[in-house]
């Protein structure tokens, strides 16, 4: 099976089979196979609020034109525009930088929480004990996006990779690199 997956990068490269990347812990002879990241579609909330609130500052600007100084209205605008810059660069970075990672040898799970705290967790294959995908509800359905529940042995971290695409397909990969 993993010989028969070419490279293919797909959904905005939130779905890349043999990407020609490296990470900083890839050892010498570690191939990365998969990468994934959330689905394009899960990220529509935040891109809607960002025009709304920009609809919004638009609005506001016309009903308070003839009430406010230039001056008042400019730092105004200045203040929502960075706001709003902010909102949708952290909301970026974070559905940019959250990205599973999986290797011949090993699966790693980079979270981002923030842009000061990354959480980095990783398992080899041997320590693998379940790998669950679930998808749940309509838009998940439609869209074909999931979770992907990683069991380990022992005291070890399990791992997730939250609203990926293919979430069915990213599971027989790993079951099948457990068993290769």
């Amino acid at each position: 099976m993993l010989k028969r997956l070419e490279k293919s990068h797909k959904l905005l490269h939130s779905f890349c089979i043999r990407p020609d990347i490296h990470f900083n812990t890839q050892d010498d002879d570690e191939n990365v196979i998969l990468i994934v990241r959330s689905h394009p579609i899960t990220q529509l909330p935040w891109i809607i609020n960002g025009i709304i609130f920009g609809v919004i500052l638009i609005i506001v600007d016309f009903v308070l034109f003839s009430t406010l100084t230039t001056a008042q209205l400019i730092m105004i605008n200045f203040l929502a525009v960075i706001m709003l810059f902010g909102y949708m660069w952290f909301n970026f970075l974070a559905y940019y930088f959250n990205v599973g990672i999986i290797t011949n040898k090993r699966i790693v799970d980079i979270d981002y929480h923030s842009v000061m705290y990354r959480e980095v967790s990783e398992t080899q294959f041997n320590k693998v004990e379940d790998v669950t995908s679930k998808s749940s509800g309509y838009i998940a359905s439609l869209f074909n996006y999931g979770d992907i529940y990683i069991q380990t042995a022992g005291t070890n971290a399990n791992l997730e990779l939250v609203k990926v695409p293919k979430p069915v397909e990213v599971e027989d990969i790993i079951n099948n690199l457990m068993e290769a």
